[in-house]
């Protein structure tokens, strides 16, 4: 069973950096993408960023380019969303998900960890 538990949310102040998790398992991950999506209070659900899980091919959503970097951490099956220069307009819930490679859809999802970036 596939399991995906993020952690590193917080309360941050703006221009703060904050680092999340998002820890894998019940399967190889080697033929998936992994990506971030967050969803603020009255919004909808929105994509963040994500990364192939064997080359390392990345993509942002253009509200967090130069600031958000996801990377891979294959000794822990964990991927990292490192988040610099934060604003309030970042506050929300992180999902981290996964899919297969090629596939539209993100068929697994984890919790969500809060984010919250006082002004």
């Amino acid at each position: 069973q596939v399991q995906l538990v993020e952690s590193g949310g917080g309360l941050v102040q703006a221009g703060g950096s904050l680092r999340l998790s998002c820890a894998a398992s019940g399967r190889t991950f080697s033929r998936f993408a992994m990506g971030w999506f967050r969803q603020a209070p009255g919004k909808e659900r929105e994509f963040v960023a994500t990364i192939t899980w064997s080359s390392g091919i990345t993509n942002y959503a253009d509200s967090v380019k130069g600031r958000f970097t996801i990377s891979r951490e294959y000794a822990k099956n964990t991927v990292n969303l490192q988040m610099n220069s934060l604003k309030p307009e970042d506050t929300a819930v992180y999902y981290c998900a996964a899919r297969q490679s090629g596939a539209r859809d993100y068929d697994y999802w984890g919790q969500g960890t809060q984010v919250t970036v006082s002004s």
